[in-house]
């Protein structure tokens, strides 16, 4: 078949490359496979829970000055308080003054009885007795022992005084050999004899005074140190009767009639009312911020009093620890031991800060972010933040927020755990 042939029997039709059902079928996967891009890159994909404004707290972040203080529930103590105690062990006779009485220094508040502290002061009475007794005899017994001694040596120094007359005369008639030497011999002798007599009288007589002088001595110290010993027992004696040792009021008695007490037990308490002081609890963790000379202040009755923190018990229990403030100033007036009061407690000077007010979200985020308000108003948005301190209305803000920026400072706990939220 010859080419003219063909294109004589023949039209040859040419295949077209692009239809317009392809290229809508392209452009339509072009379209999906973009927006599928851009949701993967751009999109929001964060949790977002709807929430209504009305029932939610929205507040304004501020700069202002932060006033470092913690409110803290302080209790009307008496300013000095001193306790009552068994001097003596024994059993309650009697009770004289009744709890909430006013008492004087050395009224007698109740009696105690103690059958062997009465033994003990007729025992020792006795043998004070007994000693002082042996004290008059050795005396008697000295005056004696000096008299005969006395007499012993009137007559020592009479016979001496008659020998040595006889011994001279003696002498004197040996000269003329009027006697015989054996004669003259024995005058000489017996002389001799008395002198040495008369000294050792003497020195009997000193040695002997002496020797009753240290007994005497040592007689009167013994019955001094009974006689010391037995007042220190009449002392405990006299101990049975519990008395006040100040003017004060007698806040409670713990005695019934009958009833045995220790040495050393408490009995009760005196309440000293010419001043009170506060007494407060704190968390431990303003332990190290908590120093003595801090102020204070609360209000009563329509008025404000100052107080300054003087002492901190070292005692931390459950915890918290104590302390104790006094009014430098005035005292509230009608104020009764027991009554509570907030007490603001100023840790440091005021400082310029960016200021939250206090809210509920801090229980759930633990002050390390907050839902911060979009410009718009139509969401809010989870934001990291730092907080450093807090009073009884406000958190410095040390990090994460600025001035004017508006935060949710409700509780988070129906939020669960969403990233963002849409105001309606």
């Amino acid at each position: 078949m010859s080419d003219h042939e063909i294109s004589g029997m023949d039209r040859i039709i040419e295949k077209k490359k692009w239809t317009v059902k392809r290229v809508s079928i392209i452009a339509a996967s072009v379209l999906v496979a973009v927006f599928i891009l851009y949701q993967f890159i751009f999109a929001d994909r964060s949790v977002k829970l709807n929430v209504q404004t009305d029932r939610i707290s929205i507040e304004e972040v501020k700069k202002d000055y932060f006033l470092d203080n913690i409110t803290i529930t302080g209790t009307v103590q008496p300013i000095v308080t001193v306790y009552l105690d068994a001097l003596e062990g024994g059993r309650v006779e009697e009770i004289l003054i009744e709890e909430g009485s006013d008492v004087k220094e050395g009224d007698v508040i109740l009696r105690l009885s103690n059958t062997n502290l009465h033994m003990s002061i007729m025992n020792r009475e006795a043998d004070l007795a007994d000693q002082m007794n042996n004290l008059r005899t050795t005396r008697l017994q000295m005056e004696q022992n000096k008299l005969s001694l006395k007499s012993q040596l009137l007559e020592t120094r009479y016979l001496l005084n008659d020998a040595e007359r006889k011994f001279e005369q003696a002498q004197a008639l040996k000269n003329k050999e009027f006697i015989s030497p054996e004669e003259y011999q024995e005058a000489k002798d017996d002389y001799e004899y008395y002198q040495n007599m008369l000294n050792l009288v003497v020195e009997t007589q000193k040695q002997d005074s002496l020797f009753r002088q240290v007994q005497i001595e040592q007689l009167e110290d013994s019955v001094e140190r009974m006689q010391e010993n037995l007042r220190l027992v009449r002392t405990k004696l006299e101990n049975l009767n519990v008395r006040a040792p100040v003017d004060g009021q007698l806040a409670w008695i713990n005695a019934e009639i009958g009833e045995a007490k220790a040495e050393g037990q408490r009995l009760g308490q005196i309440n000293i009312l010419d001043s009170y002081k506060i007494s407060a609890e704190i968390d431990e963790h303003y332990i190290s911020r908590v120093v003595r000379g801090l102020r204070g202040e609360f209000e009563f009755n329509g008025s404000d009093y100052e107080l300054k923190l003087t002492k901190i018990h070292a005692e931390v229990h459950d915890g918290r620890f104590d302390v104790d403030m006094v009014f430098p100033n005035e005292l509230p007036p009608r104020m009764r031991i027991g009554q509570t009061f907030r007490v603001k407690l100023e840790l440091g000077e005021p400082r310029e800060a960016i200021l939250i007010p206090r809210g509920g979200f801090f229980q759930t985020t633990g002050g390390q972010w907050i839902f911060v308000v979009d410009e718009s108003g139509d969401f809010a948005v989870k934001r990291d933040i730092r907080i450093n301190r807090q009073n009884s209305k406000y958190y410095e803000v040390s990090e994460g927020l600025e001035p004017g920026e508006k935060v949710i400072v409700s509780s988070y706990d129906n939020f669960g755990d969403v990233d963002k939220l849409i105001l309606k």
